[in-house]
């Protein structure tokens, strides 16, 4: 029987994180290769759901997303960054913040389009750009300093550009944007009348004194941007799969038109229970921040300490580690191997590249584990080195 995939989906196959998943599982390895947490959230947030389920708030969500929470998210944007977006008209929730990209790719992208895509990228933009009939067109950062070239931007972008996407705090590299970056971002999409979605997942996780700036705070950007962001990422419930973004009217229609057809809306219980934990969420952003700090600090150590050489994250909870002073040079062979003979898994970098050999030194691990298992994967790790060399 001939394949009966779309041709657009056939050169992505299984997405990495779940492959480096079932092989961590097979090995019973420590899993640092997909970003979840091995831990819960605020116990508070989980009784909020379970208090919304027994008050029978159990049925569909309005599409857009339960009032309450688009509220509570409209109040943390402005309380954060000054901006003043209307929870009816600018704010709409997505089952996660993975749905809210392919929703709004899907929204805006014509057949013919281009969407220019940053990498290392998050493998979710280009199947979705794929799926929606779009073109895209690779910016990559510098792989010493990972800066933005701002010439190679511009000379990617033209008449048929529609969208540009961005990454800050970036998965998997850990780059920060700065103001100026993306203020030549914003610019080349008003010269191309372009939009620009910028994943802001990892907001509230940025280290050594660096600020996150949306996007769409920059001048005369927002009537242009869609932020996206998650709940599920702050608050340590991946699995609920509760995102949203923020945008002006205009472009919030257009992705709720997609996502109406995709998911129609998101789970009720866990948008009450996210509405409440966003609402009291002041005091908790800056515990969160200082407890990714100390274990960005302990498992950096020890990697270093086992032979690789780290590019240390401004920003997400995750570190890019550099495997060629291990002897070692074959990123996707490295991870296959490293859950069955040393009982840790990472996810190699390559896979967030167009072409293999950019990033084929390169691997992530995500340190959003308990202490004690950071220790314990630093202490299998110790003896890379030595067998390997």
């Amino acid at each position: 029987m001939p394949d009966p995939t779309r041709r657009s989906l056939r050169p992505f196959g299984v997405s990495v994180f779940t492959e480096y998943t079932e092989l961590a599982n097979r090995h019973e390895a420590v899993n640092l290769s997909q970003g979840f947490p091995d831990f819960d959230g605020p116990a508070a947030i989980i009784e909020a759901a379970v208090a919304a389920m027994r008050a029978g708030h159990n049925q569909y969500a309005p599409s857009p997303g339960l009032p309450a929470l688009r509220r509570a998210v409209a109040a943390k944007v402005e309380r954060l960054y000054g901006l003043s977006p209307d929870p009816q008209d600018e704010v709409t929730v997505f089952c996660g913040a993975t749905e809210a990209i392919f929703s709004t790719i899907m929204a805006l992208v014509e057949p013919g389009d281009e969407v220019v895509l940053i990498e290392p990228a998050y493998d979710s933009y280009a199947p979705s750009v794929a799926m929606a009939g779009g073109t895209v067109r690779w910016v990559p950062l510098d792989p010493d300093d990972l800066s933005l070239d701002l010439d190679a931007l511009a000379a990617a972008m033209g008449p048929r550009t529609k969208l540009v996407v961005i990454n800050t705090p970036m998965n998997p590299t850990g780059k920060v944007f700065d103001v100026g970056e993306l203020a030549a971002i914003g610019e080349l999409a008003r010269r191309h009348d372009a939009f620009v979605v910028c994943d802001e997942v990892y907001e509230h996780l940025t280290y050594g004194g660096r600020v996150h700036t949306p996007a769409a705070t920059l001048d005369g950007l927002f009537e242009r941007t869609v932020t996206i962001s998650s709940t599920a990422k702050t608050f340590s419930m991946t699995g609920w799969k509760v995102g949203y973004a923020v945008a002006p009217p205009a472009l919030s229609r257009a992705i709720r038109m997609s996502h109406q057809f995709v998911t129609f809306c998101t789970p009720m219980p866990f948008q009450h229970a996210m509405a409440a934990a966003i609402d009291g969420s002041d005091d908790f952003y800056p515990e969160l921040l200082a407890e990714y700090d100390e274990r960005r600090r302990l498992f950096g150590a020890a990697l270093e300490a086992a032979g690789f050489r780290i590019v240390p994250p401004q920003g997400t909870y995750y570190v890019m580690a550099d495997i060629t002073p291990l002897g070692v040079d074959d990123d996707v062979e490295f991870c296959r191997m490293l859950p069955e003979r040393f009982g840790v898994a990472a996810i190699p970098v390559s896979a967030f590249y167009r072409e293999r050999r950019m990033g084929r030194h390169l691997v992530r691990f995500a340190f959003c584990k308990r202490t004690e298992v950071l220790e314990r994967a630093g202490e299998r790790l110790q003896t890379l080195r030595r067998v390997l060399g």
